[in-house]
């Protein structure tokens, strides 16, 4: 992996509300958190964005200061009442501990096969909350050490109102989450925003035995104490969804800065936009509820499976802060934009056979692509220099374009390998001798200009799965035809 350390990032950071040049706490050591899925259904497509994005982020990192310099930690939830409730209906005769074991093991190995799919890299971290509860137990002492928690009716609760900042990030003012002020309070709460630390647990919920009695953990509490454990008290980005900002975020920064007496947890926040489908809110009320596995495997969505790499190119196309209207017309754009771009890459000269791996593999990405991914991730001006070594004629835009794709994560050897034995077998079922004369014909057509017959002939080959385009030879000034077959 090459280290460029000549590339200067910039990130627009939801805490200042601005982009800011990225300075590393350490350059040899960057650490990365985001918030992973909880594992109780299926990873829908809405899950796919964060994942895509923050892996393009990772790369991008590992690009700049070294693959051993960047610790990317993203988690499982694997404690939530939605879990149990899961676990409860899809396996009612078992009990209830192995019924949660196989539904967080049963949806974490698909989350992984899907996230693979994507062509996503696997973090350096993966930890489940379910092995750190010992850790989770000793930062609510702490927080009830340095009366910044309460307990009140079989819970602990954090109290909001001992953080002066708290609302920073989300732009919440104090006053608001007071008692009477927007919110119906809970009797056992000083602050309607007061926000749970453990829970007790009855005998038919998963526990484990605390100085508070038998309970679980809270939601927030969980990824406070994960990244401490394996990023330190403050790292340097931490990443998620917009939905998260507020109160997940938020109550996550509370208590780690109130437990380790920190002015902040991470010195930058990125969140990616929302994402509906064909111009609707996703639901399953709505009916449009779709998960990755089913983009993959079934045709529920525009009629026909989807590849990871065309998944993953219709999530980039737009930039990461912005809303996404997820469709098929979108999906059949990156399809086709893919499809060129790849083709574009073996047209050039590039051969992917293990002769050539090594070579291939260490191929750089085009500069002022990668001076426009690091810049906030600016995908309109990285898709702009694709386009333009896509509509290169020389081995240097295959070179470059092969290497910015392969950075972006939308392409690898082993894919591109896959791709050019596909085509070439294509190929091989193709009459050739039939497809130049038809093309002739046409030709000759066109010169006594007899379009009828033109056209009848291009829409038979298109039938057949072959498309033409016209052109001019740069030397005679002839009307010229190429033609390939078509996905």
């Amino acid at each position: 992996m090459t280290i460029d350390s000549k590339i200067k990032i910039k990130l627009y950071n939801t805490l200042s509300r601005k982009k800011q040049d990225f300075v590393p706490i350490k350059a040899d050591n960057v650490r990365l958190y985001v918030c992973g899925p909880t594992v109780y259904d299926y990873a829908h497509i809405g899950n796919a964005r964060p994942v895509i994005v923050f892996d393009v982020l990772f790369r991008l990192l590992r690009h700049v200061y070294g693959e051993k310099h960047v610790t990317y930690v993203r988690n499982i939830t694997d404690v939530d009442d939605k879990i149990n409730a899961r676990a409860a209906q899809d396996f009612p005769n078992l009990e209830l501990n192995e019924a949660i074991k196989r539904v967080t093991q049963k949806t974490t190995d698909q989350f992984h096969k899907d996230v693979k799919a994507l062509l996503c890299l696997e973090p350096s971290f993966e930890p489940r909350a379910t092995d750190h509860i010992a850790g989770m137990i000793e930062m609510i002492e702490t927080l009830l050490e340095k009366n910044h928690a309460y307990q009140a009716e079989g819970e602990v609760l954090f109290d909001i109102s001992s953080m002066k900042d708290y609302g920073a990030l989300s732009n919440r003012k104090l006053d608001e989450q007071k008692a009477g002020a927007r919110i119906k309070v809970d009797e056992h709460k000083k602050n309607a925003g007061d926000f749970v630390l453990w829970k007790l647990s009855s005998e038919s919920e998963p526990g484990w035995q605390s100085p508070w009695g038998r309970g679980r953990p809270g939601w927030h509490l969980e990824c406070s104490v994960m990244s401490e454990a394996l990023l330190g008290k403050q790292c340097d980005i931490h990443g998620g969804g917009l939905d998260l900002i507020f109160p997940h975020h938020e109550n996550e920064i509370a208590q780690s800065c109130c437990a380790h007496e920190n002015d902040k947890m991470a010195n930058y926040w990125l969140h990616n936009g929302f994402l509906q489908v064909e111009g609707k809110k996703m639901s399953k009320s709505e009916g449009n509820f779709i998960t990755i596995n089913e983009l993959l495997e079934s045709d529920k969505f525009g009629g026909k499976k989807w590849s990871g790499d065309i998944l993953r190119l219709a999530m980039l196309m737009t930039n990461y802060k912005e809303p996404i209207d997820f469709s098929v017309v979108r999906l059949e754009e990156a399809e086709k934009i893919l499809g060129k771009w790849k083709n574009t890459i073996l047209d050039l000269g590039l051969v992917f056979n293990k002769e050539t791996q090594k070579e291939i593999e260490e191929l750089d990405p085009c500069s002022k692509l990668l001076y426009a991914l690091a810049d906030d991730m600016n995908m309109s001006g990285i898709i702009s220099h694709l386009h333009r070594h896509a509509s290169g004629k020389k081995l240097h835009n295959a070179n470059r374009l092969f290497g910015s794709l392969q950075l972006l994560g939308l392409v690898s050897f082993a894919t591109m390998q896959q791709f050019q034995q596909a085509k070439e077998k294509q190929n091989q079922d193709v009459d050739v001798v039939f497809i130049e004369k038809q093309i002739s014909l046409r030709l000759q057509a066109l010169s006594e200009k007899n379009w009828q017959e033109a056209d009848i002939i291009r829409n038979e080959l298109a039938t057949a799965g072959i498309s033409l385009k016209d052109g001019k030879d740069e030397k005679t000034g002839e009307r010229i035809t190429s033609w390939e077959i078509k996905k």
